[in-house]
């Protein structure tokens, strides 16, 4: 990777996060709807077994590790933006952090962990020989049998979203963001980067990775926030029920905000 264009990146990151508040993001209700099924999904996977080691990736302020840490796990966090891990360490967990760039784990030994999240490089990852390296590193920390969840933006999200209801589809077009397929394309200065179903599919093909299943986080709650807020607790506890009950719903996938697939490191590697 350029050197030039990771120090802007990292400034660019630095700048975007001291100004975005993601532990709010996660408390309003289209968040919180991520959060608890990101959570059950992790759950699953861990089976309420403490003996199993985490490694956050991408950790941000620390909700997942915080989170995990309290319930007994030992949590192993990276994080690369320095106001991120300043506000973590303001919460007094025993998470171990570590300051660090998904792209290279080097602090870690091979097959150190028994589940990773990779939660928010995804998001930022221009590249998609970036996203590779991402996942292979991940995999390398990741004992064989080992699970990775790996949360994606989506792409026909954003193209609903900015192009269409904040009706900036003409000028993307225009500025080469989006080809003819709508498939958004990355700007050099860009600090989201969107995938399709497809793309996540050659991914763990190109890393030899086995899909566990992959999963809607928030299916269509970003694009309802005025009518989550709107309803009654009981309304939205009828809500998560109805989300987690449609999830997993092929049909309902590639429109979702964002996607968590759950991958396992193969055993005869």
């Amino acid at each position: 990777m350029n050197f030039q264009r990771t120090n802007t990146k990292i400034s660019l990151l630095e700048d975007y996060y001291s100004h975005f508040d993601e532990d709010q993001r996660l408390k309003r209700r289209h968040g919180q709807v991520e959060f608890i099924t990101s959570l059950k999904y992790i759950h699953e996977v861990l089976n309420n077994d403490k003996s199993k080691t985490i490694l956050d990736i991408g950790a941000g302020t620390g909700a997942y590790s915080v989170y995990l840490d309290n319930e007994g796990y030992k949590v192993t966090a990276v994080e690369l933006v320095s106001h991120n891990i300043e506000i973590f360490k303001k919460k007094n967990s025993n998470v171990e952090i570590h300051q660090g760039n998904a792209l290279d784990l080097k602090m870690f030994s091979d097959q150190s962990f028994d589940v990773t999240l990779l939660f928010g490089p995804m998001y930022h990852l221009l590249k998609k020989e970036e996203k590779i390296k991402a996942l292979q590193e991940a995999k390398r920390v990741t004992k064989k049998g080992g699970v990775i969840l790996v949360s994606y933006y989506m792409n026909d999200y954003a193209i609903i979203t900015y192009g269409f209801i904040k009706k900036h589809i003409l000028d993307a077009k225009k500025n080469h963001q989006i080809d003819e397929d709508y498939h958004m394309l990355n700007l050099d200065d860009d600090l989201y980067s969107m995938v399709r179903s497809e793309d996540i599919d050659e991914f763990n093909k190109i890393v030899n990775l086995e899909r566990i299943k992959i999963v809607a986080s928030d299916g269509p709650s970003d694009y309802i926030r005025t009518t989550l807020n709107s309803l009654s607790n009981e309304e939205f506890e009828e809500f998560i029920s109805y989300h987690l009950k449609t999830c997993e719903r092929k049909d309902l996938l590639g429109a979702s905000a964002h996607l968590v697939d759950i991958v396992r490191v193969k055993e005869d590697e």
